[in-house]
């Protein structure tokens, strides 16, 4: 493809590919304000309570997992723009509720509950959002445009990554909890009046929306994703990648920063990083990886197939997890270099999202291209439903664990299940259809 053709064909000249650019900017700057907070929050107020921590995570998750569905069969029912932002609203709405509360309700025990409480209703309206959100691609943009539609949502999340994990760590370390919550439910109002102004085509149901036709409806998907091998293949695999992935993100890294490290008598840059900071620090340093691994691919063609790839990448993302796994046991839990692990972490996190990112862009443009139109939420919801079924027992699991055996048991436990995984992906036939 020449240059002339490449500029005329770029997908920021969609109006209506700009209005969901920016407005997910604004709301996703909004949920790493909010889940950076939280998850520090949690730890602060109850001891550094890692069961608790993780008891969050779950019931959070499992209530985005039981609206999934829901949100499929809704996300090809109705107006997919519609959907987004009426989420959107109702999502800022629901902060702002729960920060009015928490300056009224000042306890410990009063906060933890609210916090539960908005995990929990915030993350059933994201089920409803997330399959209408990311079926709106092939509605809105041309089918050879959306590996690049694709990577430049992923420079987006990068770029907040790195700016908005450093923001985040600033306002956590200078504003009280209920000033950043209300700076996360306007971004999420903001997020809103963005999204109203898109136009995105819709034919209505001539079947009204039911009960028995909702059930219809997801049975329907279910029918129609076994018809796709390749999908399915790919579905359990990533059901075991966030199954063992997850904990180490959710669960190890806050669980690290507020105990080895805030608890060490010093550390590399401790007279200008809190510790919190320092979880700042990985997250700039994925997400710089990442923006690069997105802005290769933007400028790159589709591929007809990237299941070889795929695979290939995922076994070099467990031989990191390795590298890391034994960095923790060497230099913190057996040893005093704290040091050296957090130069191997951040190391170790630039690799990881490069990887993710040449892993993720493909795999979604794959989906979008292999599922038709009038189905895509639906397989969406059903994907994303089965991808993250075990995450609510993976966080609980992990916190089991981190209470009981300590974070090398968690790391171990997590880096075998993830090296598995990539093994039998990569000698899989139907994965390499994809």
């Amino acid at each position: 493809m020449n240059d002339a053709v490449m500029k005329t064909d770029n997908v920021f000249r969609n109006r209506n590919f700009r209005l969901v650019f920016f407005g997910a900017l604004v709301s996703e700057l909004g949920a790493i304000l909010y889940s950076f907070a939280v998850s520090f929050y949690i730890l602060q107020i109850s001891g550094n309570n890692a069961f608790l921590q993780g008891l969050y995570l779950a019931l959070s998750s499992a209530a985005m997992l039981v609206f999934t569905p829901v949100g499929g069969v809704i996300g090809d029912r109705f107006n997919k723009a519609v959907i987004m932002f009426l989420c959107d609203y109702v999502k800022g709405g629901l902060i702002l509720l729960a920060t009015v509360l928490m300056l009224v309700l000042r306890t410990p025990d009063a906060h933890i509950t609210i916090l539960f409480l908005l995990g929990i209703l915030g993350n059933a309206v994201s089920g409803i959002f997330n399959p209408a959100a990311s079926a709106l691609f092939p509605h809105i943009v041309k089918e050879d445009q959306l590996q690049q539609a694709n990577a430049y949502f992923t420079m987006k999340s990068s770029l907040e990554s790195i700016l908005g994990i450093v923001l985040a760590g600033v306002l956590y370390a200078s504003l009280p909890v209920s000033t950043l919550f209300f700076l996360v439910g306007s971004c999420y109002i903001a997020s809103g009046i963005s999204e109203m102004l898109i136009r995105c085509e819709h034919h209505a149901s001539d079947e009204p929306l039911t009960l028995r036709s909702a059930v219809s409806d997801m049975r329907e998907g279910i029918r129609y994703l076994k018809t796709k091998k390749a999908i399915l293949a790919l579905l359990a695999a990533v059901v075991f990648i966030n199954f063992f992935f997850s904990p180490v993100i959710g669960n190890f890294v806050p669980y690290f920063v507020r105990t080895d490290l805030a608890q060490a008598p010093s550390y590399l840059l401790d007279n200008i990083l809190t510790p919190e900071l320092w979880s700042s620090v990985f997250n700039v340093c994925f997400g710089i990886s990442s923006l690069l691994g997105a802005a290769i691919l933007s400028a790159r063609p589709q591929e007809d197939k990237c299941g070889k790839k795929i695979s290939r990448l995922l076994c070099m993302v467990a031989a990191v997890m390795i590298v890391i796994t034994v960095c923790y046991a060497w230099d913190v839990d057996h040893g005093e270099n704290v040091n050296r692990f957090l130069v191997a972490f951040s190391l170790g996190s630039l690799v990881i999202g490069f990887l993710i990112a040449s892993f993720n862009i493909p795999v979604n443009t794959a989906v979008m291209r292999m599922t038709d139109r009038d189905m895509l939420s639906k397989v969406s919801s059903l994907i994303s439903f089965g991808s993250q079924g075990m995450t609510p027992v993976a966080s609980v699991l992990a916190g089991v664990i981190l209470g009981s055996f300590g974070s090398t048991a968690l790391l171990a436990s997590c880096t075998l299940g993830f090296t598995v995984t990539a093994v039998l992906m990569l000698f899989s036939r139907d994965i390499r259809e994809l």
